[in-house]
């Protein structure tokens, strides 16, 4: 994962007209508005693995991880993909792919099922199950070894 000084990632994310603009703070300073970028969002999931523990290799598992499952977006779907027909009543969602997406809170579902598709409540959703999930170790690096030996976490 790439590191990045450290930023307070807003959470408030609006969907208006096909558009998904957010906002960065940094310092109690807004920057200016634009698309929440897939970079704001390895900041936030940095931020928030090092509560867990999970710094250097553990970080770069979870980037590789993330980066393979969702590229970091948090309007990643598998009904859009392909993986998944349009109409599914079960897909995976979201930053760490959660299947079925109710899963996570209401917070980080798609808008098309009552969510916000909100950054923040996908990685703590994600960082939970990855510290809940044996893969042998309980971690990102035990689950990314999972994905590579058998295409899913």
């Amino acid at each position: 994962m790439k590191k990045w000084p450290v930023l307070i990632v807003a959470a408030a994310l609006v969907y208006a007209g096909g558009q998904h603009p957010g906002v960065l703070a940094q310092a109690g300073q807004h920057a200016a508005s634009g698309p929440v970028t897939v970079n704001a969002n390895e900041v936030l999931g940095d931020q928030l693995a090092a509560a867990f523990g999970w710094a250097g290799s553990q970080d770069r598992c979870l980037g590789e991880l993330w980066q393979q499952e969702s590229g970091w977006s948090q309007y990643a779907d598998t009904r859009k993909t392909g993986l998944d027909p349009p109409g599914a009543s079960v897909f995976a969602y979201g930053i760490a792919q959660a299947r079925p997406y109710s899963k996570m809170p209401v917070a980080g579902w798609p808008a098309d099922k009552g969510g916000q598709s909100d950054a923040e409540t996908q990685v703590r959703w994600g960082l939970e199950y990855l510290s809940a999930t044996p893969y042998g170790t309980h971690t990102p690096c035990g689950a990314w070894d999972h994905e590579t030996a058998y295409g899913w976490y």
